[in-house]
């Protein structure tokens, strides 16, 4: 009620507001012709005054007194038209506003009542950040929301790979301590798509490594959890990027998917906070790239923040060109130098999945399949317990042909 109330009121105000200034204007006008009336009545007593003193003869006197009586007859008729003309502007502009504003409150009120929802309470800052909190503490498990997932199909898997599974499972009910029996056993789960019997596995995996373990045993619990319940993020998720994080703060995986656990929780101004500082470190072939850039732009908006996020990074346009100018063997020279480069900063910084299966790319390309075989073996020991990373290497190493040899 209060709602309504201040709108009409704030309605109001501006009408009264516009007819204050519409009739100051006309204030002004008869303020001017009743200016005129009192200069024409001071000329007629000067014109007195000069007789007597003798300054002015009798007869000019009349002849100046007739102009001046004449031109006051006229500044008379003039302020008495001009009030008039005021009195009924006057009753006509407030009417007219008084029109105008009923008609855009009450427009303004029943395109609220259509579009708006008006019987939605309101909703401070701190009543938003409550529910979010309360969204957070008391989402699903993951076994609850698994639970309440349809039932899905999949297609009949490959019978060896399904028996060596099975085998797997034996092992490591008779030997619960294998830790390599464990590490089997979670990829070929994931292979068939058994995502719970994976996640299962891998937490076996972190208890028998202990201090041992590493960040990325973390960040594949968390994408067998995920994977599992088609996305969401549950607690047990949670637990497991926070984990990573905690470990390693500037880890590209975790901090996106940190970012995207803020948005399930109702939290996308923090997810807007973790993905911009991503977008902009880079690099622009890390696999976050692309959904961070196709959604920054709505959670700016939802944020409150006015962000140009910056353009991808890539060559040139004069860079391609000087590419294409260049001659077959000047061409793949400069291909050369660029794998060489590619290779030295992989082997001393490291680099993303996506980054490897580029350099087995490249290598393919140039026909160099031996440099190309050992680059493969390198990154599948690296990625080993990535499944997303492992799949975007044999992919690779699929496109130059390792595959088939």
């Amino acid at each position: 009620m209060e709602f309504w109330l201040i709108a009409v009121l704030i309605s109001a105000l501006v009408a009264a507001l516009l007819g204050r200034s519409l009739l100051r204007g006309q204030d002004g006008e008869v303020d001017a012709a009743a200016y005129d009336v009192q200069v024409y009545r001071d000329q007629l007593s000067e014109v007195d005054r000069d007789v007597a003193r003798g300054v002015l003869g009798e007869a000019e006197a009349e002849r100046t007194r007739t102009e001046i009586s004449r031109r006051l007859l006229a500044a008379d008729a003039a302020a008495k038209s001009v009030a008039a003309k005021g009195a009924r502007t006057g009753v006509e502009t407030w009417g007219g506003l008084t029109l105008t504003a009923i008609l855009v409150t009450a427009g303004g009120l029943g395109l609220y009542s259509y579009l708006g929802k008006p019987q939605m309470g309101d909703m401070p800052l701190e009543n938003r950040l409550q529910e979010a909190r309360d969204l957070a503490s008391t989402r699903l498990s993951q076994a609850a929301f698994e639970a309440q997932m349809p039932v899905a199909t999949s297609p009949d898997p490959d019978p060896s790979l399904l028996n060596l599974v099975e085998q797997l499972r034996d092992v490591v009910k008779e030997r619960p301590d294998d830790l390599r029996g464990f590490q089997l056993l979670a990829r070929n789960e994931a292979s068939l798509g058994n995502y719970t019997r994976a996640y299962a596995a891998q937490n076996r995996i972190i208890e028998l490594k202990g201090d041992a373990v590493e960040t990325n045993d973390y960040l594949t619990l968390a994408d067998y959890y995920m994977i599992a319940a088609q996305g969401y993020i549950s607690p047990e998720a949670e637990d497991a990027l926070s984990e990573a994080i905690r470990r390693e703060p500037q880890n590209g995986f975790a901090r996106y998917y940190t970012g995207l656990l803020m948005m399930q929780t109702g939290r996308p101004d923090l997810t807007f906070r973790f993905w911009r500082v991503l977008l902009e470190e880079g690099p622009e072939n890390a696999p976050w790239i692309a959904p961070i850039r196709s959604n920054i732009d709505d959670l700016a908006w939802i944020a409150g923040v006015r962000y140009d996020p910056p353009a991808p990074r890539g060559p040139s346009a004069e860079d391609i060109a000087a590419a294409e100018s260049l001659s077959a063997t000047d061409r793949a020279a400069m291909i050369e130098g660029m794998v060489a480069s590619l290779s030295d900063r992989l082997a001393s910084e490291g680099g993303s999945a996506q980054e490897w299966a580029q350099l087995i790319n490249a290598l393919g390309v140039l026909g160099r399949t031996g440099d190309a075989k050992d680059i493969w073996t390198e990154a599948q020991d690296l990625f080993k317990e990535t499944p997303e990373g492992l799949a975007m290497i044999n992919q690779a190493a699929a496109n130059a042909g390792l595959t088939e040899e």
